[in-house]
């Protein structure tokens, strides 16, 4: 299934039908500020275990990461902050950011890499925000392509479905995507260290 939203405001009830395909422990793909990202419930542990063996890796070597809607539900998930990296986050969140965080007791363990960390996004993308908001809960984010190639079905939504449609529930159509993955910083020690430059400059 496709389903097209438009990012500038998108319709509560196409909202809600992604909603309930998450809840239904379904794997949807959609539009972030950066590459197109393949998500589910971060608690259905068949769902993970699904998008873990798409990708070709084990679960509990994927070092997957979750997308929250705001500061508030990251901070649900991770262990206190230090302030300096709490005002990196503000300043730079939402944006094509994964930032890595000590990861509390309410990270499902599947989700845990051995160093108790999880990988954290906001991305700047109000269909993949609003999803978040309504389902109430983190989803998993993994992206759609492989990290050593890019392909141009990874950038077209329509060609993301043609690909991947018999083995995901839902694709939505938000747009071109990016073929650039996120930045990502290491927030885990005293000093936050950028391990992968992407798309995103931090401020």
């Amino acid at each position: 299934m496709i389903v097209k939203i438009y990012p500038e405001n998108p319709n509560n009830k196409q909202i809600e039908k992604v909603v309930e395909i998450l809840r239904k422990g379904g794997i949807i793909v959609y539009p972030t500020d950066s590459v197109y990202g393949m998500g589910c419930d971060i608690h259905n542990r068949k769902a993970v275990e699904k998008i873990a063996k798409l990708r070709g890796i084990k679960p509990d070597k994927a070092q997957f990461s979750m997308i929250c809607h705001d500061l508030s539900q990251i901070s649900a998930y991770t262990k206190p902050l230090d302030n300096s990296v709490f005002k990196l986050m503000k300043k730079n969140l939402p944006g094509p950011f994964t930032f890595i965080l000590n990861a509390n007791s309410k990270v499902p363990a599947l989700f845990v890499s051995n160093k108790k960390t999880i990988g954290i996004r906001i991305p700047n993308n109000r269909i993949v925000i609003d999803v978040v908001k309504a389902f109430g809960s983190p989803i998993l984010t993994t992206s759609v392509h492989d990290e050593d190639e890019i392909l141009e079905y990874t950038t077209d939504p329509e060609l993301i479905h043609e690909n991947l449609g018999e083995v995901i529930d839902l694709v939505i159509d938000g747009g071109y995507g990016h073929n650039i993955a996120s930045t990502v910083i290491d927030c885990t020690n005293s000093e936050s260290i950028i391990i992968r430059q992407g798309i995103g400059e931090l401020l």
